[in-house]
């Protein structure tokens, strides 16, 4: 087979591809050029190479881009028979979104990890080629699909090959390999003008083609024909080319004008309708009263074809066909398309017709396209259903109805992920007068927008005005705005612009009241507000009982995605971990049940915390691992929260630093002051591992002033601060210190709170109070489950004994300290252990490094997700890649620890973090 003229290092690399799919591998590539560069030709290329593979073909076509899932319909639809094989929730939300069951709206990332899923399951019986044109026409949310299955294929033995327009591009298609086709070189430019045109050229008429073609095949090929075999030979002819594009579509556009009048409204017919199916346009065509035989001087001429499907030789044709016609052939062409569309089986379709047909607001057409947008958003498409609402808003005649779809619009938009057309859409809006409700909803719509945009400082008071013009209108909906101004506030911390912590918690306490019986959300915002604003002891009995509601079996699945991380922050204020660990295993649970992929990286990064405190490092480990993977996979960036944790205690000062950098530069960047708080606190902590003090006491100044803790992490920085004051770190005050921890932990009066304040007391008491506190703290944390704090308070009375000079009392401490810091990983800790337990004389041996190869994060937690049970299929689930490629990977780790099975896997001793 020969190679493509002027492509043989393109082809070489097409040819690599397919050889590594052969071999068991994957491949993701993303074809890029400019119009007419080749691109479909390589495609076909790529399918001629391909003996022995299935193909599956997908095609972008631009009018299509408002309907949800189209394009991956287009791949799904010949693998149906395989839907049952997927696990439930994938195919329900496959299926769902394809519009072939009803049921709750689809997680978009459920809905691309089916995919992986499926074209992972179709390549066991034969490779597996995908090729998707023109996807710069798809859906977005078919792109959205692909890209995140494109960016998970491993050892599947499937290829996803995407042919994307430049300039322009996809943006969920950055960062995937790309080929890049530039022009043909101009040898090679002249020997396709030659193969093409018979009869002798001038060289003049050659080089002014080659030179304005820039090496473009579709350009080389449909340039000469505009001129006359006499005028290619004689040096006359071929005028400019100008923009290449448009040129090209213009030589299309004098083709079309050149055919007969019944010919061109045929083809409109097939340009306006992107479907390509042939009984719809025969249909159309009847209406028009155009007969068959009008299609054939478009075929003579090359531009379409008329099979099973209707094809036209290029995209640039089918814009020349559609965009040469008048405004009014456009419009009523698509009216004729509407009539004839079955709006019981393609309702969606015929409104979007409908609408691209209306000369003026129809309230019909408008109610049409809501309708369209209800079903869009049911299967998942918000881009589709932001789209069909938008136009709605066009169509609506009535000032007061088009406001309320302009703002539905710009709910949908913003939660398809498009905060500037949701803001364009709030502008409109906003156009005519406002009662007080609506306004409060554009003001709550906005404050969101700002809040997921970048989590920063605007947002709590933007909130606050939201839930003020709600308050007479919505009292439920005003408290709930109010609850999320207290998050906002959490989340901006320091860099909160004059709505902190103490403003939105005033703003909460005038609130409405709550319902009778009050929600477990009202009961929340009412204790928090007395916690920050009157402080624990004012707020505790409160605060427990909102946590009993969120432990209760009360609570719906809604409220528990929305309001489990904030709980669960109560429940750290209260120093109850059992409640935070319950909080959070419940949080994980719903939002993987859910399949709302979104809200798993905080719902994984407070667990992360709860297992820290528990001492549970590995666990803590790979759920930091797993947020990154799901960051990854939805592009949402991470938050910081956990990998500081994780790095302080283990303490890897190298890690923390870089996380550190990364935290601060993103509080920048986003206005989201909480990341820099948490981590003064982390690097506090590894600080007093390390036995550095004063960079301890300068990583948490903000603990010596007199005033009440906030919220958060500041009553454990207040701790390390402490101890590090305890330890001759310098000058800071410990004293003020240690009475303002008392003050947030006193009150909550469990081991916990009782232990930590207990070990503070310790560090700054003297010697009889110092001992019987030390004991105290050590019998309490024993009872609450945190073995970090309980290794330090063996630690610190381990040195308190060693000073005093009592070394067996003082070596059985910190004995026990060391052996807990050691199984923990706590390293920094563990050095201080060792260095404490040398100076009594007793030599300290290490754990030696396990024999086995170093497995890869996602290796390590593979090994976990094993250990605890889970099957290939709940493992590919749970790190977004397919069955096929957990197999290879656990294939690799059985070689590195040497054992053959899941079995052995279970009873091995853990590696690399596992």
């Amino acid at each position: 087979m020969t190679v493509l003229r002027g492509r043989r290092d393109e082809c070489a690399e097409l040819d690599g591809l397919l050889e590594a799919v052969r071999s068991g591998e994957s491949r993701a590539l993303a074809i890029r050029g400019e119009a007419g560069a080749g691109k479909t030709a390589l495609l076909e290329y790529l399918a001629d190479r391909a003996p022995g593979f299935r193909i599956v073909r997908v095609t972008g076509v631009q009018p299509e881009m408002e309907l949800a899932f189209a394009g991956l319909h287009q791949l799904c639809a010949p693998m149906a028979d395989r839907f049952r094989r997927l696990p439930a929730p994938q195919g329900e939300a496959l299926r769902a979104a394809l519009g072939l069951s009803a049921g709750r709206t689809p997680d978009r990332f459920l809905v691309g990890l089916a995919v992986l899923g499926l074209l992972s399951d179709a390549a066991r019986e034969q490779p597996l080629l995908c090729v998707v044109d023109d996807a710069h026409w798809l859906d977005r949310a078919s792109v959205q699909a692909l890209a995140f299955t494109a960016r998970r294929l491993l050892a599947e033995s499937v290829a996803i090959v995407f042919a994307v327009r430049e300039p322009g591009g996809i943006r969920e298609l950055t960062g995937l390999p790309e080929l890049k086709v530039a022009g043909l070189p101009d040898d090679e430019a002249r020997a396709l003008l030659r193969s093409v045109v018979a009869g002798p050229w001038d060289e003049r008429v050659l080089e002014r083609v080659v030179a304005e073609a820039h090496g473009n095949p579709l350009a080389l090929l449909e340039l000469p024909k505009e001129a006359t075999p006499a005028e290619l030979a004689s040096g006359f002819g071929v005028p400019g080319a100008g923009a290449l594009a448009g040129r090209v579509q213009e030589i299309y556009e004098r083709r079309v004008a050149g055919l007969p009048p019944p010919t061109r409204r045929l083809l409109l017919a097939a340009a306006a309708e992107p479907g390509g199916e042939p009984v719809l346009l025969w249909r159309a065509a009847d209406r028009l009263g155009i007969g068959i035989e009008a299609a054939t001087p478009a075929v003579a001429a090359g531009l379409v074809e008329i099979g099973d499907r209707v094809r036209f030789h290029h995209p640039l044709v089918r814009s020349a066909v559609y965009w040469a016609a008048t405004p009014e052939e456009r419009r009523g062409t698509h009216r004729v398309l509407a009539d004839v569309t079955d709006a019981d089986a393609d309702p969606d379709r015929r409104a979007w017709h409908a609408a691209q047909g209306a000369r003026t607001p129809d309230e019909d057409v408008a109610a049409g396209l809501e309708r369209s947008a209800g079903r869009a958003g049911a299967r998942g498409g918000l881009a589709a259903a932001a789209a069909f609402l938008s136009r709605a808003v066009e169509l609506t005649p009535d000032p007061v109805r088009r406001q309320e779809r302009a703002l539905a619009a710009a709910w949908s938009a913003h939660r398809a992920g498009a905060p500037e057309a949701a803001l364009r859409l709030l502008s409109v809006a906003e156009a005519g007068p406002l009662d007080r409700r609506p306004r409060g909803e554009v003001d709550l719509l906005r404050a969101e927008i700002a809040f997921a945009v970048d989590r920063g400082r605007d947002a709590p008071g933007l909130l606050l005005s939201a839930a003020a013009r709600l308050a007479p209108h919505d009292a439920p909906l005003a408290r709930d705005t109010c609850l999320e101004a207290i998050s906002a506030a959490l989340f901006a911390g320091p860099l909160a612009d004059g709505a902190g912590q103490r403003e939105t918690a005033e703003a909460a306490r005038s609130a409405p009241p709550p319902p009778d019986p009050p929600r477990p959300a009202d009961l929340l915002l009412d204790g928090l507000a007395a916690r920050i604003g009157e402080g624990l002891a004012a707020a505790a009995p409160a605060l427990r009982s909102a946590l009993a509601a969120f432990r209760g079996p009360g609570l719906s699945g809604e409220d528990g995605l929305r309001r489990l991380w904030l709980a669960g922050v109560t429940a750290a204020a209260l120093w109850d971990h059992e409640t935070w660990r319950l909080l959070a295993d419940r949080h994980v649970r719903l939002a993987r049940e859910s399949g709302q992929t979104a809200a798993l990286p905080l719902a994984l990064t407070q667990h992360i915390a709860v297992d820290v405190f528990a001492g549970d490092l590995a666990g803590a480990a790979g759920l930091v691992e797993e947020v990154t993977t799901v960051s990854e996979a939805t592009g949402i960036p991470d938050p910081p929260y956990g990998g500081l944790l994780v790095a302080a205690w283990q303490g890897r000062a190298a890690a923390l630093s870089e996380l550190l950098r990364t935290a601060e530069a993103e509080a920048r960047r986003r206005g989201e002051g909480g990341g820099p708080v948490v981590g003064a606190w982390a690097k506090a902590l590894l600080c007093n591992g390390l036995g550095r003090y004063r960079d301890a006491l300068d990583a948490v100044p903000e603990a010596a002033a007199d005033r009440p803790a906030a919220l958060g992490s500041e009553p454990w920085a207040l701790v390390e601060y402490i101890e590090a004051a305890a330890r001759g770190g310098g000058s800071g005050d410990g004293a003020v210190a240690l009475r303002r921890l008392g003050e947030a932990t006193v009150p909550a009066g469990t081991d916990w709170a009782l232990g930590v304040h207990a070990r503070c007391r310790a560090l700054l008491s003297e010697d009889t109070a110092a001992e019987d506190l030390y004991r105290e703290a050590i019998d309490r944390l024993g009872r609450a489950g945190v073995r970090g704090e309980l290794a330090r308070a063996h630690l610190l009375y381990g040195e308190w004994l060693r000073r005093r000079r009592r070394q067996r009392a003082a070596r059985e401490q910190l004995r026990t300290a060391h052996e807990s810091f050691d199984a923990m990983g706590m390293e920094a800790f563990a050095g201080r252990a060792a260095h404490e337990l040398a100076a009594t004389g007793e030599h300290v041996r290490r754990k030696s490094a396990e024999s086995a190869g170093e497995l890869t994060p996602q290796e390590a937690q593979i090994v976990r997700l094993v250990r605890e049970g889970l099957t290939n299929p709940e493992i590919g689930a749970r790190l977004f890649i397919s069955p096929r490629t957990v197999e290879w990977h656990l294939r690799k780790t059985f070689g590195k620890l040497g054992i053959t099975s899941r079995k052995q896997l279970q009873r091995t001793p853990s590696a690399g973090g596992a």
